[in-house]
């Protein structure tokens, strides 16, 4: 990570992305055309800035990207950022978009009569295992987890385990699949991300879009 190289702000794929688009024009940042070219394979796009280059990577990558200096902003949910809880990590800005909640679900006939209360020890399929074993030790309960990167729905019917955590939005998902909430582990938003040392050796230029996008969600709040 040195000065003079172009800054580089790592975006997720997917649903998110969709809500991002709008803050990128909002900030003044316009990516090259391939960017909202849904045939375009590129991973890496230059903007109208110069020095400022967008790389697109899967959301759960941002983070890490960032931590390790390949990239010196991004946008990332915080579940991401609980997840992994990077030292080199700062978040100073709440965007307000990517609402949804990291949720404990069961299928519907055990939600009928369980009461998550009571338990001591369940085993859980879930992509974010850290989250779930924090949350279950302090209340005492020990949570054995199943690390799975999708398709978390399957496993109760498939006999893997009897309750998932995921992220959860609309609840519809879960419906279609016979499952329902019976737990809120965290509510979950996208942040501006930003590597520390960046903002260190790179003070203006990483603080200045910082209160770019600072200024883009206080307008939008």
């Amino acid at each position: 990570m040195t000065a003079n190289e172009p800054l580089v702000l790592a975006l997720p794929k997917g649903r998110i992305l969709e809500e991002v688009r709008p803050i990128l024009t909002d900030v003044g940042i316009q990516p090259e055309l391939a960017f909202d070219d849904p045939k375009s394979r590129l991973l890496k796009f230059k903007t109208n800035i110069p020095n400022l280059s967008i790389i697109r990577v899967r959301s759960f990558d941002v983070a890490t990207f960032v931590a390790f200096g390949a990239a010196h902003l991004g946008i990332a949910g915080n579940d991401v950022l609980m997840e992994f809880d990077y030292p080199e990590i700062y978040a100073p800005v709440d965007l307000s978009i990517g609402y949804c909640r990291i949720a404990v679900a069961e299928p519907k006939e055990l939600g009928e009569s369980d009461d998550p209360s009571r338990w001591s020890h369940i085993r859980v399929a879930t992509k974010y295992p850290n989250i779930t074993r924090k949350h279950f030790a302090r209340r005492g309960v020990q949570a054995e987890c199943i690390k799975l990167n999708g398709a978390m729905e399957l496993a109760p019917g498939m006999g893997l385990c009897r309750r998932i955590v995921d992220l959860v939005s609309s609840g519809k998902t879960l419906k279609e699949n016979g499952l329902v909430e019976v737990e809120t582990i965290a509510e979950i938003t996208s942040r501006l991300i930003v590597n520390r040392a960046a903002l260190k050796t790179r003070s203006e230029e990483v603080s200045g879009w910082v209160d770019r996008f600072r200024e883009v969600s206080r307008r939008a709040a």
